[in-house]
């Protein structure tokens, strides 16, 4: 089994409208195709687990040199489309399947109940030989 990290960003897709901006009824039915997507991943035993975040508004950016006290600033721009939204790992027998998965996250309904067509990142989680092939002197 190979582990992936699928990640969900601020890109609506198809969807202009911030989701801030949708009517109530199109916000839960995005949050309940999400619980009901997880809760078949997790009984076939491929989620491991994932959340949805809080806006970059609330985010925190911190840095340290390690001897003086943490920098710590308000988060990234808020026009960032870049910004983690929320994200899942997955634990899967191929990189087809993660696509598989990653293309149902996709669907996810926007307003009206059409699917947003988010981009979805797909990145496998490093493994032993993926450290080896970095430092072959090992």
């Amino acid at each position: 089994m190979t582990k992936f990290l699928l990640i969900v960003d601020y890109n609506g897709g198809a969807i202009d409208t911030p989701m801030t901006e949708w009517a109530p009824e199109d916000v839960k039915a995005h949050m309940d195709y999400y619980e009901k997507l997880n809760a078949e991943l997790l009984a076939s035993g491929e989620l491991i687990g994932g959340e949805a975040l809080t806006g970059p508004e609330l985010a925190k950016s911190v840095t340290s040199d390690g001897v003086s006290a943490p920098v710590i600033t308000d988060g990234p721009y808020l026009e960032a489309k870049e910004l983690l939204a929320g994200f899942q790992v997955i634990d899967v027998e191929s990189e087809e399947r993660a696509i598989e998965i990653a293309a149902l996250v996709s669907q996810v309904p926007g307003p009206g109940g059409v699917p947003t067509q988010q981009p979805i990142g797909v990145r496998r989680v490093m493994q032993e030989a993926d450290y080896q092939e970095l430092n072959p002197l090992g």
